[in-house]
């Protein structure tokens, strides 16, 4: 019987024991739970003694993006170059001019040109580059520079009798027009020249070519503007056998092939009329200028 007493007896003897026994049940889980916090938020970066602003500007160090110090834009390559009057001249205003369709002078017809000329230099550029009657602004082709207009009213009227002056260009304007590319720079490193004989930087791998897209479609008040800005110089009046807008009889057998024909003959030129009427319109808005007309004549 005593041993059977002695298995049954607990390390607890006195009523101080029981409390020291509660009293550790407590405190040593929150001594732990205290020490574990101060292991985990421990300063490992060396910032215990700064200030609210030098550990601000710490943090905002540490997570700044890799790289994004030393950018800056500059503007790379040289002016940007104006074609010439004689260029100009046989991309745009030779569909007209060269023959003098829809009264325009033929280039060398000193006759022609001489009333034009009495109007003087500034007069003719602004005709040029504004449109008058059946000639479109800058001929129909919008993405011209005015310099390159004047260029081309000069080597016309010259040829023709003038003696115009070449215009000149501005180099505010032509910076102005110059590509801006972003470039590198390091505050530290060395003159341009002292990196020319550096090796070049390694290029990411290609990208695979994307799929060809579809062609884009515009609406038809492109087609619409394309006419008024180009077509119209021709097909307004029925010039140099173009069908005239509207005419069904005109149209009827051009209708009878088809409009991809047509497209194709607008897009690539026929006869009297310079591939897309000599524009400088997108593929999809010379079909729809096509299709703007095709419509008005069924």
């Amino acid at each position: 019987m005593s041993d059977a007493h002695k298995e049954h007896e607990t390390l607890i003897k006195t009523p101080k024991q029981l409390i020291a026994v509660i009293a550790a049940a407590f405190i040593v889980p929150i001594l732990v739970i205290v020490l574990l916090t101060k292991f985990v938020t421990a300063d490992k970066g060396g910032t215990s003694g700064l200030s609210q602003e030098q550990l601000s500007e710490a943090t905002a160090e540490r997570i700044r993006p890799v790289g994004d110090e030393g950018f800056t834009l500059k503007v790379a390559g040289g002016p940007v170059q104006l074609q010439a009057g004689d260029a100009v001249y046989k991309a745009v205003c030779a569909t007209c001019h060269e023959a003098g369709l829809a009264g325009a002078p033929k280039v060398g017809d000193n006759a022609g040109w001489s009333a034009r000329i009495a109007q003087g230099y500034d007069t003719l550029v602004s005709h040029a580059i504004k449109g008058i009657r059946g000639m479109p602004a800058k001929g129909g082709n919008p993405d011209l520079d005015d310099v390159e207009v004047a260029r081309a009213v000069v080597f016309m009227a010259n040829k023709s009798g003038a003696k115009f002056k070449e215009p000149e260009v501005k180099a505010a304007a032509s910076a102005a027009a110059a590509p801006a590319s972003e470039t590198k720079t390091d505050p530290g490193s060395a003159p341009a020249g002292a990196a020319a004989g550096a090796a070049p930087a390694a290029t990411a791998p290609a990208a695979a070519a994307p799929a060809a897209a579809a062609p884009a479609t515009v609406s038809a008040d492109a087609g619409k503007k394309v006419y008024e800005s180009a077509c119209v110089a021709c097909h307004g009046a029925g010039v140099a056998g173009a069908p005239k807008f509207g005419d069904k009889t005109a149209w009827a057998p051009r209708l009878k092939k088809g409009m991809d024909a047509l497209h194709a003959s607008a897009l690539k030129g026929l006869n009297a009329m310079p591939p897309k009427g000599g524009s400088s319109a997108s593929d999809a808005e010379v079909m729809a200028a096509v299709d703007y007309m095709a419509a008005a004549a069924k």
